[in-house]
C-alpha cells in the first residue's frame, strides 16, 4: 500500500459516497435528537455535559465536512517540528484522506471523553481522579493503531508479507499468554553477571530477607563514611547497576565512595508473615553490620522509591530511640512520605482491589507479574499498546533493551506487607500523622528527623509525582537539599553524566511549595549526580586507604559469594 492509492472505479465511488452520506445523515440525526432533548429539558450550561456533547457533535460534523472537502487531495503532513503523537507518525495518518479522518475522529472522541470526566457532577476529587485514570486507559485502548483494519502500517505490512506478520505476532501473543506477562525485550539478550549487574563485589551478609553486597573499590582512597543503598523490593536492585556505562554503583566507586547494596529476597511462602516493620528492621541491621565491619560511627544511606519511604520511617524510629547518629545522611530517590498527592497509583486502592489481592495470594505472597501489569497500566500507551501494535500486529522482533529487561524481571511481594502499605500509606496516609504508626511499640514522627537529607524528584514521574515527593521537605526538621530532575521515575534517576541527557533544577532560596521552587530555580544541563556528590562531600570529606575491611571479604565478614548474589537470581 502507498500513501497515494490507485484511483477507485465508478462502483467504488458510488459505494463510498453512499457510506459517507449515510454516516453523515446518522450523525446529523443523532445531533438533532440531542438538541431537541436539551431544548425540552431547558438549556444546559455551556460548560456542562450538555454543552460538551453539543461541542462534540458540532466538531464531528465539521470534521466530516473537512474530510469530504479534502478527499480528492491528500492533507499536508504536520509542519516540521510540530508535536505529533508518535502512534500516528507514519505519513499515511496525515496524507491519506481516509486514515487522516480516522485519526482525527479518534482524537476528537478521545478529547471529549477525557473532558467529560471533568464535567461529571456528584463525584469527589478522589473518584474523579479514578475515573480519569480509567478513561485514559479506555481511550488508549480505543486507538485505531491497535486494530489491523484501521492501521495503514499494519495493512501495508500484511499485504507485503501475505499475512506472515500476523502469524508471527500471534506466536508472540500466545507466548506472552503462556508466561502470563507481556514481553518487551528478548529474554535471552541479557544475563546477570554477564552484561547486567557486572560491578565486582561480594555478598558479605545474608538473612532470610536480604543479602548485603560490598563492592570492590576502584580508587586508592575512599570516603571514610560509606554509602549503603536500599533499592525498592518491588523491583530488582540492578536498576542501579545496568550496563557499566549506566551503573550508578560503578560511578560512585569511581568517585572514591565505599558502596554497599541491599539485595532483597523475592517473596515466597516462607515470607507470608513479613510486614513493614521487618523491612525497617532490615535497614537498621544493614547499617549496624556496615558500622561494625568498617568500625565507623555512621553511614550514608540512599533509599529508592518504597525503600525511601521506609528509610524515612527508619530515621524516625532511630530518632525515637536516640540513635540518629548511626546515619550521617539520607538520600531519597523519588520517594514519598506524604501520599495525599500520590498520583495514579491511588486508583488501585479500594476495598474491592484489596480483597482481590488477598484472593490472588493464597500462599501469602503476591506474584510479581500482577505488580508488573499494574505499573504497565500506568503507562499503557507505551508499555502495552505500543507492543500490541509493533509485536503482535506488525510482527516485529523484540529489540534488546536493558531497562525493559529489568522492568520485566518481576519480584514477588509479601501480601501482608503489601496490603498494609496500600492501606496505611496510600489510602490512609498515616506516616505523616505523628504517632499514627508504630514499630515495636514505638510511635513514628517524621517531625523528629533532623538527619541531613538530599531529596531527588523526577519532573515527569508518573509513579511518585514531584509534588508528592516535595512533601518530604515539609515534614523533616533537618537540612534538606531538594533537586528536581528531568524525566521520570527511572530515567530521572539513572542518568549518568557521560550520557549528557536531561537537566536538573536547584533553588537555594527558602520556598514553601514546589511551584515556588520551580519559579525561582536554576536549570543545569545534564546529570544531577555530580551535584549530589558535592553535597555528599559537604557532609564530611575525610578519606581512608582502600584496604583491609574496605575490600570485600577482607574484614571480619568473609565473602559468601560473588556479586550480584543469589537473591537477585531467584524467581
Amino acid at each position: 500500500m502507498t500513501d497515494q492509492p490507485a484511483p477507485p472505479n465508478l462502483a467504488d465511488l458510488q459505494h463510498w459516497t453512499w457510506v459517507i452520506g449515510r454516516a453523515q445523515q446518522m450523525m446529523l440525526e443523532q445531533g438533532l435528537a440531542m438538541t431537541d432533548a436539551r431544548a425540552a429539558q431547558g438549556s444546559a450550561p455551556p460548560d456542562g455535559p450538555g454543552g460538551k456533547a453539543g461541542d462534540f457533535w458540532s466538531e464531528s460534523l465539521s470534521l466530516w465536512q473537512q474530510f469530504l472537502a479534502t478527499s480528492i487531495a491528500p492533507q499536508p503532513a504536520p509542519a516540521p517540528g510540530g508535536r505529533v503523537d508518535k502512534r500516528f507518525a507514519a505519513a499515511a495518518w496525515h496524507q491519506n484522506p481516509l486514515f487522516a479522518w480516522i485519526r482525527q475522529s479518534y482524537e476528537l472522541l478521545a478529547d471529549h471523553l477525557l473532558r467529560s470526566v471533568d464535567t461529571l457532577a456528584g463525584v469527589d476529587d478522589k473518584q474523579r481522579a479514578q475515573l480519569r485514570f480509567v478513561m485514559r486507559g479506555f481511550v488508549d485502548a480505543l486507538s485505531p493503531t491497535n486494530f489491523p483494519l484501521t492501521n495503514p502500517e499494519v495493512i501495508e505490512r500484511t499485504l507485503a508479507m501475505r499475512g506472515e506478520n500476523l502469524l508471527k505476532g500471534l506466536q508472540h501473543m500466545l507466548a506472552d499468554i503462556s508466561r502470563g506477562q507481556m514481553t518487551h525485550t528478548p529474554a535471552d539478550a541479557f544475563e546477570l553477571g554477564r552484561n547486567l549487574a557486572t560491578t565486582p563485589g561480594k555478598v558479605i551478609h545474608r538473612t532470610p530477607l536480604f543479602e548485603l553486597i560490598h563492592y570492590a573499590p576502584t580508587t586508592p582512597e575512599v570516603l571514610a563514611t560509606p554509602v549503603v543503598i536500599f533499592p525498592p523490593w518491588i523491583n530488582r536492585f540492578y536498576i542501579l547497576d545496568l550496563t557499566p556505562e549506566k551503573s550508578f554503583i560503578r560511578w560512585c566507586l569511581d568517585q572514591g565512595i565505599s558502596v554497599f547494596m541491599v539485595s532483597w529476597k523475592s517473596a515466597d511462602a516462607s515470607m507470608k508473615d513479613v510486614v513493614w516493620a521487618d523491612y525497617i528492621a532490615a535497614q537498621i541491621e544493614a547499617v549496624d553490620v556496615i558500622r561494625g565491619l568498617l568500625d565507623v560511627p555512621s553511614v550514608h544511606t540512599i533509599g529508592y522509591c518504597v525503600a525511601g519511604t521506609t528509610l524515612a520511617a527508619t530515621l524516625a524510629l532511630l530518632a525515637a530511640r536516640g540513635q540518629s547518629d548511626k546515619v550521617a545522611s539520607a538520600t531519597f530517590f523519588t520517594a514519598q512520605v506524604d501520599f495525599g498527592r500520590a498520583g495514579d497509583l491511588k486508583s488501585f486502592v479500594s476495598d474491592e482491589q484489596l480483597q482481590m489481592l488477598a484472593a490472588l495470594s493464597p500462599e501469602g505472597y503476591l506474584d510479581g507479574r500482577f505488580m508488573a501489569a499494574t505499573f504497565n497500566l500506568l503507562r499503557g500507551r507505551d508499555l502495552i499498546w505500543n507492543y500490541v501494535t509493533n509485536n503482535y500486529l506488525l510482527g516485529n522482533d523484540y529489540v534488546p533493551f536493558d531497562l525493559l529487561y529489568w522492568n520485566g524481571d518481576t519480584t514477588n511481594l509479601p501480601v501482608r506487607w503489601h496490603q498494609d502499605y496500600l492501606c496505611d500509606l496510600y489510602r490512609d496516609n498515616l506516616l505523616v500523622s505523628p504517632g499514627a504508626l508504630c514499630v515495636d511499640d514505638t510511635p513514628l514522627d517524621l517531625g523528629t528527623v533532623t538527619t541531613p537529607s538530599f531529596v531527588q524528584a523526577g519532573r515527569e514521574d508518573h509513579i511518585a509525582p514531584a509534588e508528592s515527593v516535595w512533601e518530604i521537605t515539609r515534614h523533616f526538621r533537618g537540612p534538606v537539599e531538594f533537586v528536581l530532575a528531568g524525566s521520570g521515575h527511572i530515567a530521572g534517576v539513572v542518568n549518568p553524566p557521560t550520557a549528557g541527557k536531561y537537566q536538573y533544577w536547584t533553588n537555594e532560596a527558602p520556598v514553601e511549595s514546589l511551584d515556588e521552587f520551580v519559579a525561582g530555580a536554576t536549570e543545569t544541563k545534564g546529570s544531577w549526580w555530580p551535584h549530589w556528590l558535592g553535597w555528599l562531600h559537604g557532609q564530611g570529606d575525610d578519606k581512608v586507604a582502600a584496604q583491609g575491611a574496605r575490600l570485600p571479604g577482607g574484614g571480619t565478614l568473609p565473602a559468601l559469594e560473588d556479586a550480584p548474589g543469589s537473591y537477585v537470581r531467584a524467581r
